[in-house]
């Protein structure tokens, strides 16, 4: 299976180039690199607001592929789902993972040289490591009481 991006209806590093309230949707999806990170289930501590990854995923998360199964139905289907608009990045970018590229370049930094958008290789981010394949459990294997027990901060 070929694994190279398909860069139709991207401008050239537009990432670099262009903010994102401006780009367009096969841009603003194009950004997101595969990791799977923003798909797992989060804790956040009330006082403190500070975020705890776990290594569960949603229910919709096809563990196999490292993506969401039912994208386009995702916030009917899960009603904690976040669709990540550019409205709405100032709110959510804390919840998103330190490597995601919506929050770097949210935050003024660049992508990271293993990000699929550098490399054109939609498989960049699994060999560097960097996503949740072969790291996460679906969350319909774990109950609720026992996610401390999963807290992963490995995945922030």
């Amino acid at each position: 299976m070929d694994s190279t991006i398909n860069r139709s209806g991207l401008r050239d590093r537009f990432w670099e180039k262009t903010a994102l309230e401006d780009l367009n949707k096969q841009e603003w999806e194009a950004l997101c690199d595969g990791c799977g990170r923003c798909c797992l289930i989060k804790m956040e501590d009330e006082d403190t607001e500070e975020i705890y990854y776990t290594d569960v995923t949603c229910r919709l998360f096809d563990v196999d592929k490292c993506r969401c199964s039912s994208y386009a139905l995702r916030q009917q289907l899960v009603k904690d789902c976040v669709s990540l608009t550019p409205e709405n990045i100032e709110r959510v970018a804390h919840w998103m993972p330190s490597t995601c590229a919506y929050r770097l370049l949210h935050q003024g930094q660049p992508l990271f040289d293993w990000h699929p958008l550098i490399t054109g290789d939609m498989n960049s981010v699994h060999t560097a490591g960097k996503s949740v394949a072969g790291a996460v459990v679906p969350e319909y294997e774990v109950e609720l009481e026992d996610l401390p027990d999963h807290m992963a901060q490995r995945f922030k």
